[in-house]
């Protein structure tokens, strides 16, 4: 049997604003989440001896992998005597910001789903990715989001479906080391989802300006890609990927040719609903 194929898209932040750290660590937030047409690449072939194996060229146990996690984790939870081969296509940076993980293993919750028949709602679905980390529930849903808490109450959120230019730096920013950084700002007042709307370049990725001092390749590339959108650049997560918005593809194929050969990256258009679940609606028709 040929294998099912689905996407795991990146994310965008389109802001992002830390209101302040909790007890455990985490942190309140206020971010809008849209996806993009690009993403990694995941292949299926389900087993029915219960055994879940992974094949990846990153250098770390599968075991350690949110793609595995993920797996088990809803294999544990819905006690099924099935198994899965997953392979994986990276195309995703990791520690990027692009949400590459968090997209794998929402991916393969939702796909598991449907594969090994377990009919989850998504509610529970929700709530196992939210334990595989905060950014999973907003793949899970799969909408663009309003989202609060530490990113997983969400609300469905309507955001022009512009082309992107996303540029990736050569360098790496781990999530959790700036997010526990003692520079980082984390004292921004609240505002409501009708503010953004309303007035979208008042809000910021409150990342930026310490990510733009430990990386400074990262603000050339916020600088250099400023100069031509018509919205500001900005960080999405805590980068190190910068990402631009522009009306049309070809405009945006333009400016990334341009691009300084240092910065990778990408051009995409926004998406509104996640290409996952448009892949999942042609294997249900």
């Amino acid at each position: 049997m040929p294998p099912f194929v689905f996407p795991a898209p990146a994310k965008i932040n389109l802001f992002l604003h830390i209101l302040g750290r909790r007890l455990d660590g985490y942190h309140h937030l206020q971010t809008a989440f849209q996806f993009l047409d690009y993403g990694d690449t995941l292949r299926f072939v389900v087993r029915h001896d219960g055994q879940i194996k992974l094949y990846t060229d990153l250098d770390f146990p599968p075991e350690k992998n949110l793609i595995w996690r993920a797996a088990h984790c809803l294999q544990q939870h819905t006690k099924t005597t099935q198994g899965i081969d997953i392979y994986l296509e990276k195309q995703l940076p990791m520690e990027s910001g692009l949400g590459g993980g968090s997209s794998n293993a929402a991916t393969t919750l939702v796909v598991l789903n449907h594969l090994w028949q377990t009919h989850l709602a998504q509610d529970v679905l929700l709530a196992l990715g939210k334990n595989l980390g905060a950014d999973v529930p907003i793949f899970v849903q799969g909408q663009a989001s309003w989202a609060e808490g530490i990113g997983e109450k969400l609300t469905t959120l309507a955001w022009p479906e512009d082309w992107y230019v996303v540029l990736i730096p050569p360098v790496r920013m781990s999530t959790a080391e700036i997010f526990a950084h003692p520079q980082l700002t984390r004292n921004t007042s609240p505002i409501k989802m009708a503010d953004f709307l309303a007035n979208a370049e008042e809000t910021r990725n409150d990342f930026e300006s310490l990510v733009r001092s430990i990386h400074p390749l990262v603000g050339q590339a916020l600088d250099w890609l400023s100069q031509y959108s018509f919205a500001k650049a900005r960080l999405t997560g805590s980068g190190s990927a910068v990402f631009a918005r522009f009306t049309n593809q070809a405009t945006a194929q333009q400016i990334f040719q341009q691009r300084p050969t240092i910065f990778g990256g990408f051009i995409a258009k926004g998406m509104n609903r996640s290409p996952l679940f448009f892949e999942l609606d042609k294997m249900q028709a």
